[in-house]
Parts: structure tokens; sequence; C-alpha cells
């Protein structure tokens, strides 16, 4: 279990892995010749009983461990000239379909790769294929987000072009996400209109990570009771240096501002 947030830790798989390849939350891999994942106690594995003193070095040397993988991964990614964003939600705002919708916008204009997260399958790495693009699935299994060292083991496996963008597609989490850099330039927070304009307030730690927040499914406005600029002010109140996109993915609003957001950052990114 993981000292930090309580997730399960050790079950990761990242597709293309041999069967019965076993990834420890230190990044060390195991493979058994019979298949079966080889179950150690890694990094992020708390020992029943360990005192309270203990338990907060151990988080804190995950996370200074985490960080350090970070930093490679952000000096591998500025030296490919790579600009790399790390999409933060809950689970249904819609990242995939705005992923989707912005390959399709951004084909022929700027080449983008995809890390998709999630606990199990591959239905979002199977629609992100589906546009062209490249996409990798980490399955997490029990755990509730991605880390540096998984970060690190799928730009060596999808190799993203140089001068072009890593979008991260996290897990659904509103949490756990929010302490784990992963070398990205920029975490961009999803919060739809269907979620309630207090989010920003009950997980201030994800909107206070975050550089900008797209305030998805506009088009629904119409048919709920969401208050935007209420919902702008709680997030505001959090991070008064939260840049905000309105937006919705399917009905296309809002989308020419997320796309040329996007191609400001990539710009210098690709100068190096």
């Amino acid at each position: 279990m993981c000292t930090i947030c309580g997730c399960g830790g050790g079950e990761t798989r990242i597709e293309g892995d041999a069967p019965g390849t076993h990834r420890h939350a230190d990044g060390s891999v195991h493979r058994h010749a019979d298949g079966q994942a080889h179950h150690g106690q890694g990094q992020g594995h708390a020992a029943p009983g360990m005192a309270p003193t203990r338990l907060v070095q151990v988080e804190r040397d995950i996370l200074a461990a985490n960080d350090a993988v970070a930093r490679r991964n952000r000096a591998e990614l500025e030296r490919r000239g790579v600009f790399a964003l790390n999409l933060v939600s809950s689970p249904g705002s819609g990242k995939t379909t705005l992923l989707v919708r912005t390959i399709e916008r951004l084909a022929g204009r700027l080449p983008i790769a995809v890390v998709e997260g999630d606990q199990q399958t591959s239905l979002d790495a199977d629609r992100i294929r589906a546009t062209g693009a490249p996409a990798l699935q980490v399955n997490t299994g029990r755990g509730c987000h991605l880390d540096a060292l998984m970060i690190e083991a799928a730009i060596a496996r999808l190799d993203p072009a140089p001068a072009s963008v890593l979008m991260i597609e996290n897990v659904g989490n509103l949490v756990c996400p929010a302490g784990f850099d992963l070398g990205e330039a920029h975490k961009v927070v999803v919060l739809s209109v269907t979620e309630g304009e207090d989010k920003p307030l009950k997980y201030p730690d994800m909107f206070h990570a975050a550089s900008l927040m797209l305030l998805n499914k506009i088009d629904l406005l119409p048919h709920l009771q969401f208050d935007v600029g209420r919902c702008i002010d709680h997030a505001r109140r959090v991070n008064p240096a939260l840049e905000v996109i309105r937006l919705s993915a399917t009905g296309g609003q809002g989308m020419d501002a997320w796309l040329a957001w996007i191609e400001r950052g990539a710009a210098p990114a690709a100068r190096g």
C-alpha cells in the first residue's frame, strides 16, 4: 500500500510489458519465467505497525525519489523539445474526448503523443490511437495516480518526436495526482460543469498545483444550475494565478483558445 495516499502499489503494467513483468514502486522490475508476478515489498509499501515518525520519513523519501525522477524526465523532455502536459481531473470530466478533439484539430500543425493512465483496460488508449496519434496505456492496478517512474518508462517506449507535445492523461482522481510531479511543464485540471462549482474548494491541492483550468461541457449549462463565475472565483481563491478557459470538447466552443494555449507553450519548448 502506498504510504502517501493509501492506494495499492506494485501492480503497474505498461503496455508492451512481457507477461509476468512486475514493476515495483521503487522502479525495480522483476519477471518470473513462469509468467507469474513476483510480489515483493518495494518503495511505497509500509510495514504493519510502522511508527508514525518512521511513516512520515518514508513518505518524504518516496516523494523525494519521485521528484528526482521527475527532474530527469523534465531534462529529457527539454532536450527533445517536447512540451508535456499532465491532464488531471475526476473521472468523467471529458479528458479523453478533449484529447481526441485536440489531436484532430492540431493534425498537420503539431505532433502529439499520449500517455493514458487508468487502473484497468486500454479503452482510452484505443480511442487515441484511432486518431492516428501514438498512445501508450499505463495500468496502475489498485494505484490511483501515475508517478514519475511510470512516465520515464513511457517516454522511453513512446519516443516522442522532437518539437512535439506529450499529453499525459492521469488516472481520474482530484486528490493524489496533485502530489506527484511527473516532469511535466504544466498540470492542467479539467473540471466539467456537471461536477459542481465547489470542487476547487473541496480539492484545493489540485487546483493550487495546476497552471490552467479547463471548464468543460459548457454546452450543458442551459440544463444545469451551475454558477460559472462562482466556480472561477473559488478556483482563484485557491490559486490566484490560475488561468481559465471555458470550452466544450464535443460542441467546439472555446477549443480555439485551448489550442492557442498549447501552441504558445510548445513554441519555446521546441526552440529549446
